[in-house]
């Protein structure tokens, strides 16, 4: 039998009103939309919108027209991915189709009739999350790009990875994505630029593989950051590699 919630031992502590009250907090946490899902084309929130959802992430960083992209579908993604329509989601997202969208369904042939190169693998491989893609693909103007990104239910995701870095963040909010060296100085130049722009940081991630190597923020702001407003940044904070938003 498990334990009521509570730290100490104490006779007089009414185990049924703590469990209510833990249930209650935690349920409190969650929106009605999070349990139903969001509008879109079924038949599945986590293997239909949440996979558009993912490749639309790959279309916002792109900024810009996609000529290939080399899709892997992992866990029950992959198992039940095709009668789900996971494949044609993610591609549809990819073209900057959302999640409600009608053409989800004829996605493949929009990206014929795009001139978009698609590549589907369907891998065994184990992963972290059992709904998992990663989405490789190039850009007109030749950048090249890849991400991680799982379905974790009701239409909701998370990026765990861009361009083999270690990230997180939802798509929920417009967010900056901002490799660079990792040296002191460098996140309050970035927030400094935003702040003049009067652009408001809601939240803001750092992650890095080692002191002073290769590393990425993530800023989620209340403002959609504009290509002139991300290109000033590169400009001004030289030590930038790479700069893109969603």
């Amino acid at each position: 039998m498990q334990a009521c919630p509570n730290d100490r031992i104490n006779t007089s502590y009414n185990c049924g009103q703590a469990w209510i009250a833990l249930f209650d907090k935690r349920m409190k946490e969650f929106s009605v939309f999070d349990i139903i899902g969001p509008r879109m084309v079924g038949p599945s929130s986590s293997h239909t919108a949440g996979a558009v959802r993912i490749g639309l992430v790959a279309h916002r960083i792109a900024r810009g027209k996609i000529n290939s992209a080399e899709i892997t579908l992992y866990g029950s993604f992959a198992q039940t991915g095709r009668g789900h329509g996971t494949d044609r989601a993610v591609i549809a997202g990819i073209l900057g189709v959302e999640p409600d969208d009608a053409r989800v369904k004829h996605s493949m042939l929009l990206a014929k009739s795009e001139s978009v190169d698609i590549k589907v693998n369907y891998s065994s491989e184990e992963t972290d999350h059992p709904n998992t893609a990663r989405i490789h693909f190039v850009t007109e103007a030749g950048r090249e790009f890849s991400l991680v990104g799982v379905s974790i239910g009701g239409g909701n995701i998370e990026i765990v990875e861009i361009n083999g870095m270690e990230v997180s963040f939802s798509g929920d909010y417009p967010t900056i994505i901002a490799f660079y060296r990792d040296m002191p100085g460098i996140i309050s130049k970035v927030t400094a630029l935003l702040a003049w722009r009067n652009i408001n940081v809601a939240f803001m991630k750092v992650f890095r593989n080692a002191k002073r190597q290769d590393a990425c923020m993530v800023i989620e702001t209340d403002a959609v950051v504009s290509n002139e407003e991300l290109r000033e940044i590169a400009r001004m904070v030289g030590e930038i590699k790479e700069i893109c938003a969603v």
